[in-house]
């Protein structure tokens, strides 16, 4: 049997947003429905100036595969040092029938797409239909990947966006501008963001002064990126006092995620989480009930979204004969 190696050239040439966007619906379905077995991932905290690794592995009994991904983030020394990016990713797909090796794969850029689609599935979900203007609170590769996706799922009539880099600041609005043609008002601080949000981002991968409930208007649904392990934040604990709590994962976020943090503060318990979105998703529970509560996703990331991303990605490479065949056994 042949091992299918796919560089990021070919990953990005054989899925498209929208497909991602379906691909993730499909995982928080069947991460609700029983269908997923999904070990806690495990993370690798290395020596300052360097980042972490994090491996995610899982096993889709519908379609009989198994995925484990590796991904890296915060090195930032990376492009002087040895001319790579500040954070990379890699997927290893296996057949569950046999456990034989099926494809290897560039896992960066699945990565920043189904963790930008779960932002516009919870958009679709948990958003007001009349939401219009977003505020980007960081303005790295991962807030472009939520506005691209987001902006194929509604209109976006306006970006608020904050940094603490002016220059990453600058050449966001750059780029989006440029890209999707959607106006992009830098703002001088956070605060003049949050507070102009209909859809408020936040993916600052957890690092500086969290974003303040008084600042957050009725009606707000935020879409919380960057904190996936203990230590991070990037919401203050209050915001979630009133506000309707949907997870990717229960057992992800009240561990590792953005909710553990009003959980060991006592202002929520665990039976104020709304629902895993799956669960909205499938109709068991109804999603935003009126256009003035707050909404908060909480992602941290799971893998089956890889999977099921990642096996659209090789079904299509099969299709249409893309990528690198080569022999582990013979």
């Amino acid at each position: 049997m042949k091992t299918l190696l796919l560089s990021k050239e070919d990953v990005s040439r054989l899925i498209s947003n929208r497909d991602v966007i379906g691909a993730v619906e499909d995982a928080y379905k069947a991460f609700s429905s029983g269908q997923v077995e999904q070990p806690d991932y495990l993370s690798i905290h290395l020596p300052a100036p360097r980042g972490e690794i994090d491996f995610k592995l899982g096993y889709y009994k519908v379609n009989e595969t198994i995925s484990m991904k590796a991904s890296s983030g915060g090195f930032k020394n990376n492009p002087e040092s040895f001319g790579l990016p500040t954070g990379m990713g890699t997927i290893i797909l296996f057949d569950a029938q046999s456990c034989a090796l099926t494809c290897v794969m560039d896992g960066s850029l699945i990565t920043g797409l189904r963790t930008g689609a779960s932002g516009a599935v919870s958009v679709k979900a948990l958003a007001r239909k009349n939401a219009s203007k977003i505020a980007s609170i960081g303005t790295g590769n991962q807030a472009r990947m939520q506005i691209r996706a987001i902006n194929e799922v509604m209109k976006i009539d306006e970006i608020y966006a904050w940094s603490r880099t002016a220059e990453t600041l600058a050449k966001f609005k750059d780029d989006i501008e440029s890209e999707l043609g959607i106006p992009v008002i830098v703002t001088g601080s956070k605060q003049q963001a949050v507070e102009k949000a209909d859809i408020l981002i936040t993916t600052t991968r957890g690092l500086g002064a969290p974003v303040e409930a008084a600042w957050v208007k009725p009606g707000t649904h935020i879409v919380a990126i960057g904190t996936d392990q203990r230590g991070k934040q990037e919401l203050e604990p209050e915001i979630f006092r009133n506000a309707k709590i949907v997870v990717d994962s229960i057992v992800q976020c009240t561990e590792k995620g953005e909710t553990w943090h009003p959980l060991n503060r006592n202002i929520i318990t665990r039976d104020d989480i709304y629902a895993e979105i799956g669960d909205i998703l499938l109709g068991h529970k109804p999603g935003r009930e009126n256009d003035d509560e707050v909404t908060i996703f909480d992602s941290t990331g799971m893998a089956i979204q890889d999977i099921t991303t990642a096996a659209r990605i090789y079904r299509n490479a099969i299709e249409q004969n893309v990528g690198t065949p080569f022999e582990f056994f013979s």
